[in-house]
């Protein structure tokens, strides 16, 4: 099965209005944390997962792993929310390197699929999504991230490594 290349997409659509947050509201966490999106992933075109979620704090967790990842170490991104506590069976979405491979793992994926990425392909397509969603979310509401990345909360689960 490892002649099979899996291919990942992800989208994302925002269901708040854009007028919930602005500038002045960087330091405003549960202003920070009412802006949600619909996050949907396919594996090899099927549905993978999707949820509602915190849509800043996710992009600070993918924000926070891309600043940790290097030539010579993918560090494993792991998302929790400070909005859900029961991490038992492990994070709502997380990537797992091994060796030049990596798998993607959801405790509420919607099914269990094959998918094993060729490292550099799937650390590829997690660096795009955080560079569009940073450019979506400051065309979207109007706001500068950069002005709000040090406020944003961001929960650090057991599984996290390397912060």
């Amino acid at each position: 099965m490892d002649s099979i290349s899996s291919k990942i997409t992800f989208e994302y659509n925002f269901v708040v209005d854009n007028g919930i947050i602005s500038n002045k509201d960087k330091r405003d966490v549960p202003t920070i944390l009412a802006v949600e999106a619909t996050l949907t992933i396919k594996i090899n075109n099927e549905l993978y997962f999707e949820t509602e979620l915190a849509i800043l704090e996710f992009y600070k967790a993918l924000y926070e792993w891309k600043n940790r990842v290097t030539d010579e170490h993918i560090p494993e991104f792991h998302y929790y929310t400070i909005e859900y506590d029961d991490y038992e069976d492990g994070a709502i979405l997380s990537l797992i390197p091994f060796s030049n491979k990596a798998r993607v793992k959801s405790i509420w994926a919607e099914q269990d699929l094959y998918n094993v990425f060729d490292l550099d392909y799937i650390v590829r397509e997690f660096i795009q999504l955080e560079q569009n969603l940073k450019r979506d979310i400051e065309n979207y509401f109007e706001i500068e991230l950069k002005k709000f990345i040090k406020h944003i909360p961001l929960m650090k689960g057991p599984y996290s490594d390397d912060y």
